[in-house]
């Protein structure tokens, strides 16, 4: 008879609906051991959209657009001349996240501890997220991208540091490490992703799940005040008037900075729980 593999070594059953439970389970363990590794004991999460490009890329693209002039139908050259002149628009926030990131990790690099703290963590991706990991590796600080692994595969971006960049295939894991590590988060213009991500995190900010205070900054008037209004919520009574205070809006990078660095050091200087004081410091969970 041949040989039989050890169960833990067999991929037909870890690729099994009955191993589920430990896929889920090495989503956890596999980035614990890595955090212990690099000595990361708490974060400041970028999130926003992976469509956003930087501005030399930006501006190129459309020198390039222009460049080619109108060919085949004058109608669909002139959307894609809107389109690209909105993304040299919107590169404005590629840079402003971009700096912020440098700003943070150059502040957090002058803490005295022997754990590395607020560091600067992304989704992985493009866009805002690769901003994001661009200005903290700029800055010379580690940073930290949780990818996920997508059907129209999401490659992780260049500038994230080297032991610290994650493949997640569960949605909810990836969210735990983004949740449970975060002093504050940073709100770029963003779709979907960006907008689950945040409202997750204000529910358990709102109802007091996590032992600890969370800064949640919305960043870029422009795009926000068009996307959404909140105060309806509050006038409906579907959340109270705190709740609004629970964000809190700017629009540039010296009020971000400003904001995040007064949170952090009023609420998190010292940990909160003697859980938090670890390498990863992860949050206590309320209730």
């Amino acid at each position: 008879m041949a040989q039989q593999p050890l169960a833990y070594l067999n991929p037909e059953f870890l690729d099994s609906q009955e191993a589920r439970p430990i896929r889920l389970l090495s989503e956890y363990l596999e980035p614990l051991r890595r955090f212990k590794d690099q000595k990361i004991q708490d974060t400041v999460v970028f999130f926003g959209s992976a469509r956003v490009d930087s501005r030399e890329r930006a501006e190129r693209a459309l020198k390039t657009l222009k460049a080619r002039g109108v060919r085949d139908a004058e109608e669909e050259f002139e959307i894609e001349l809107r389109k690209s002149r909105k993304a040299v628009e919107w590169a404005r926030y590629y840079e402003e996240a971009r700096e912020l990131a440098r700003l943070l990790t150059a502040w957090s690099g002058t803490l005295q501890s022997e754990n590395h703290r607020f560091v600067v963590t992304s989704g992985g991706g493009p866009g805002i997220m690769e901003a994001a990991n661009r200005g903290a590796h700029e800055a010379g600080g580690k940073t930290i991208g949780l990818n996920i692994r997508l059907p129209f595969e999401q490659e992780a971006n260049p500038y994230i540091t080297e032991g610290l960049q994650f493949e997640f295939h569960y949605f909810f894991m990836r969210k735990f490490w983004f949740a449970y590590l975060a002093k504050a988060l940073v709100i770029f213009p963003g779709g979907f992703g960006t907008i689950d991500e945040m409202f997750e995190i204000l529910t358990l900010a709102q109802t007091r799940k996590l032992s600890k205070k969370l800064c949640v900054i919305l960043y870029g008037a422009e795009y926000w005040n068009d996307v959404f209004h909140l105060e309806p919520l509050a006038e409906w009574g579907a959340i109270n008037e705190e709740d609004l205070k629970l964000l809190c809006r700017v629009d540039s990078v010296d009020a971000a900075f400003a904001e995040l660095q007064a949170h952090l050091m009023k609420h998190h200087m010292v940990p909160q729980t003697p859980q938090e004081t670890k390498a990863p410091g992860i949050a206590k969970t309320r209730g």
